[in-house]
Protein backbone atom coordinates (compact mmCIF):
# COMPACT_ATOMS: atom_id res chain seq x y z
CA UNK A 1 0.00 0.00 0.00
CA UNK A 2 0.94 3.39 -0.83
CA UNK A 3 -0.17 6.97 0.98
CA UNK A 4 0.50 10.19 0.21
CA UNK A 5 0.71 12.24 3.59
CA UNK A 6 0.59 16.30 3.35
CA UNK A 7 1.55 16.61 7.45
CA UNK A 8 2.79 15.25 10.43
CA UNK A 9 -0.73 14.98 11.60
CA UNK A 10 -1.48 12.60 8.13
CA UNK A 11 1.37 10.49 9.10
CA UNK A 12 0.44 9.89 12.34
CA UNK A 13 -3.15 9.18 11.07
CA UNK A 14 -1.42 6.69 8.61
CA UNK A 15 0.68 4.84 11.58
CA UNK A 16 -1.93 4.52 13.93
CA UNK A 17 -4.41 2.39 11.37
CA UNK A 18 -1.07 0.59 10.33
CA UNK A 19 -0.92 -0.44 13.97
CA UNK A 20 -3.76 -2.77 13.55
CA UNK A 21 -2.37 -4.31 11.41
CA UNK A 22 0.74 -5.67 13.61
CA UNK A 23 0.80 -8.78 15.46
CA UNK A 24 3.23 -9.75 18.72
CA UNK A 25 6.66 -10.32 17.40
CA UNK A 26 6.84 -8.06 14.46
CA UNK A 27 9.62 -6.15 13.40
CA UNK A 28 9.28 -2.97 11.31
CA UNK A 29 12.03 -1.61 9.52
CA UNK A 30 11.52 2.51 9.42
CA UNK A 31 13.11 3.43 6.38
CA UNK A 32 13.98 6.61 4.84
CA UNK A 33 16.35 9.98 5.04
CA UNK A 34 17.07 12.15 8.23
CA UNK A 35 13.94 14.33 8.72
CA UNK A 36 11.47 12.28 6.75
CA UNK A 37 9.12 11.35 9.68
CA UNK A 38 10.07 8.10 10.82
CA UNK A 39 9.67 9.13 14.70
CA UNK A 40 6.30 10.49 13.73
CA UNK A 41 5.08 7.10 12.47
CA UNK A 42 6.61 5.78 15.63
CA UNK A 43 4.05 8.01 17.50
CA UNK A 44 1.52 7.07 15.46
CA UNK A 45 2.21 3.18 16.13
CA UNK A 46 2.46 3.64 19.25
CA UNK A 47 -0.74 5.70 19.69
CA UNK A 48 -2.66 3.05 17.57
CA UNK A 49 -1.26 0.13 19.99
CA UNK A 50 -3.11 2.56 23.32
CA UNK A 51 0.40 3.40 24.54
CA UNK A 52 -0.53 6.86 26.14
CA UNK A 53 2.99 7.71 26.71
CA UNK A 54 5.32 10.55 24.60
CA UNK A 55 6.74 8.76 22.29
CA UNK A 56 10.62 10.30 21.95
CA UNK A 57 13.63 9.76 19.50
CA UNK A 58 15.81 7.66 21.21
CA UNK A 59 19.06 8.62 19.75
CA UNK A 60 21.06 8.30 22.66
CA UNK A 61 19.42 5.68 24.72
CA UNK A 62 19.29 3.20 21.31
CA UNK A 63 16.03 1.52 22.27
CA UNK A 64 12.73 3.11 24.16
CA UNK A 65 10.74 0.37 25.55
CA UNK A 66 6.90 0.82 26.23
CA UNK A 67 5.88 -1.41 28.36
CA UNK A 68 6.39 -4.36 26.02
CA UNK A 69 4.39 -3.44 24.41
CA UNK A 70 6.53 -1.45 22.04
CA UNK A 71 10.23 -1.34 21.62
CA UNK A 72 11.40 2.18 19.40
CA UNK A 73 14.84 1.88 18.41
CA UNK A 74 17.05 4.55 16.71
CA UNK A 75 20.45 2.26 15.44
CA UNK A 76 21.56 5.40 13.45
CA UNK A 77 25.28 5.54 16.32
CA UNK A 78 25.60 2.06 15.85
CA UNK A 79 27.89 0.54 13.01
CA UNK A 80 27.38 -3.17 12.98
CA UNK A 81 25.13 -5.96 14.04
CA UNK A 82 27.73 -6.97 16.66
CA UNK A 83 27.33 -3.25 18.62
CA UNK A 84 23.07 -4.16 18.38
CA UNK A 85 24.09 -8.28 19.93
CA UNK A 86 26.33 -6.66 22.84
CA UNK A 87 24.00 -3.38 23.74
CA UNK A 88 21.43 -6.77 24.49
CA UNK A 89 19.58 -5.01 21.35
CA UNK A 90 18.16 -8.19 19.86
CA UNK A 91 16.76 -9.75 22.97
CA UNK A 92 13.85 -7.71 22.29
CA UNK A 93 12.70 -9.25 18.51
CA UNK A 94 10.91 -12.11 20.31
CA UNK A 95 10.06 -10.34 23.74
CA UNK A 96 6.20 -10.35 22.92
CA UNK A 97 6.11 -6.95 21.67
CA UNK A 98 6.68 -5.01 18.47
CA UNK A 99 9.92 -3.48 17.31
CA UNK A 100 10.01 -0.15 15.05
CA UNK A 101 13.65 0.35 13.94
CA UNK A 102 14.57 3.66 12.44
CA UNK A 103 18.45 3.26 10.54
CA UNK A 104 18.06 -0.57 10.77
CA UNK A 105 20.67 -1.13 8.26
CA UNK A 106 23.39 -0.56 10.45
CA UNK A 107 22.62 -3.79 12.36
CA UNK A 108 21.26 -5.65 9.27
CA UNK A 109 23.43 -8.83 9.89
CA UNK A 110 21.17 -9.76 13.07
CA UNK A 111 18.33 -9.00 11.71
CA UNK A 112 15.55 -11.54 11.96
CA UNK A 113 13.89 -12.83 8.66
CA UNK A 114 10.35 -11.42 7.41
CA UNK A 115 10.60 -8.33 8.82
CA UNK A 116 8.00 -5.55 7.90
CA UNK A 117 9.27 -2.50 5.94
CA UNK A 118 8.11 1.13 5.68
CA UNK A 119 9.72 3.12 3.46
CA UNK A 120 8.77 6.94 3.61
CA UNK A 121 10.48 9.20 0.98
CA UNK A 122 10.51 13.24 1.01
CA UNK A 123 8.70 14.91 -2.35
CA UNK A 124 8.13 18.44 -2.63
CA UNK A 125 7.19 18.49 1.03
CA UNK A 126 4.93 15.88 0.72
CA UNK A 127 5.39 12.02 2.32
CA UNK A 128 5.10 8.92 0.38
CA UNK A 129 4.72 6.24 2.70
CA UNK A 130 5.20 2.75 1.16
CA UNK A 131 3.95 0.17 3.53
Amino acid sequence: MVYLSNSPEETFKIASSYAKTLNKNDVVLLEGEMGAGKTVFAKGVADGLGITQSVVSPTYAYMNDYDGVLYHYDCYRLSSGEQALALGLTDYFEAGGICLIEWAENIKSVLPKNCKIVKITVENQKRIITL
